[in-house]
């Protein structure tokens, strides 16, 4: 990953509907929905964020927690698969398990999730379909979403940006300060019950 990336503080909530929030973020446009498939992989021992979308491994890591709860994640691997064993080891230490024996020098998303994830009792994969709808308001990126957790529906509301205090400013202008701030692993577990 490239160092100069800056690690983004954010507040995301989950639920199944807001209607009233949703009816006032259309007062900032109608932007056209960017749909995505992606995998996530859960682990009983780590809450950092791992994902499969667009053929890439991706991974951030929480950074740190404010006094507002805001959390600072960073991007940490970027990589598309096949991947060797090295990279490997690399995402089994972000999931805190022993990591599996490996009987290939390099794996495919399918081997991968197939023969090292399924197999471990620690972890799960859980398949994720997004529904997305960004906005720019007072600089940061607000996203409303609709998301579907191994089918099962929650919406979504996200404010993100590189200082903690336009990211409040924003979430209060928006109505939205009142919701607790839950990131997408702790919504996933609760859901799919892991």
């Amino acid at each position: 990953m490239d160092e100069k990336i800056v690690p983004r503080w954010e507040w995301r909530t989950f639920g199944p509907d807001f209607p009233e929030d949703e009816k006032n973020i259309r007062k900032f446009g109608e932007p056209a929905p960017k749909r995505s498939e992606e995998v996530y992989v859960l682990s009983r021992m780590s809450d950092e964020n791992t994902k499969i979308r667009e053929g890439l491994m991706d991974i951030k890591m929480l950074q740190a927690t404010n006094a507002d709860r805001l959390e600072q994640w960073k991007p940490v691997m970027k990589e598309a698969f096949p991947l060797d064993v090295e990279k490997l080891k690399r995402i089994f230490a972000v999931y805190k398990v022993v990591p599996p024996r490996f009987e290939r020098e390099e794996y495919t998303k399918e081997q991968f999730l197939d023969e090292l994830v399924r197999t471990n009792k620690d972890l799960k994969v859980v398949e994720v379909r997004k529904e997305r709808y960004a906005y720019t308001i007072n600089g940061t990126a607000v996203e409303f979403a609709r998301t579907w957790f191994n089918s099962m529906p929650l919406k979504t509301f996200c404010v993100e940006h590189e200082d903690p205090e336009l990211v409040m400013k924003t979430v209060r202008e928006l109505g939205l300060g009142g919701y607790p701030n839950i990131n997408y692993i702790k919504a996933m577990k609760k859901t799919v019950g892991f």
